[in-house]
């Protein structure tokens, strides 16, 4: 199964795709509440991977949205991500780990993939890596880099439709 790109160092504001963007990991994150990704709470599902997805974002409560993910292909769990948006230092960061269908973690028992906020539109936020993406009430996008063939960077669209 693919990996997602840990945030590397990059020396000025880098566009990986007009909807992926990356900033340096000295730059100071942008100010922000998790109101800006409120629009995320629910039940999803989408397609992506050769299977189904499936998204589940609990409300904004103590300054944190929780989420679950899963991939099912052919019928059978591939993996899950299990993650948070949270307000961080006066901005929001997106952490997550991912587990096997058994829930064997794939990082290190004390890593945790982070992804920091660099900019937030009125549709849209983006992290370093991610971007969340309202496109109506039972409609989001979340595009993702990830590690491609020959671990060249390679964009993935999870389009969401509300259950």
């Amino acid at each position: 199964m693919r990996s997602i790109i840990v945030p590397i160092l990059f020396l000025t504001l880098q566009v990986f795709s007009q909807n992926i963007i990356s900033r340096p990991v000295s730059s100071t994150p942008p100010k922000a509440t998790i109101e800006a990704v409120s629009f995320m709470e629910g039940h999803w599902r989408g397609e992506a991977f050769g299977g189904i997805t499936e998204e589940i974002w609990a409300p904004p409560l103590g300054g944190s949205m929780m989420f679950s993910f899963k991939l099912v292909v052919n019928g059978e769990v591939s993996f899950y991500e299990l993650g948070h948006i949270r307000e961080l230092n006066g901005s929001l960061i997106y952490e997550l780990k991912h587990f096997n269908a058994d829930m064997t973690a794939w990082e290190e028992k004390e890593e945790v993939r982070q992804f920091k906020l660099i900019k937030v539109e009125k549709d849209k936020v983006f992290f370093d890596g991610f971007t969340f993406e309202r496109v109506g009430a039972n409609e989001v996008v979340i595009y993702a880099l990830i590690d491609g063939e020959k671990d060249k960077p390679e964009e993935i669209t999870f389009n969401f439709k509300r259950l």
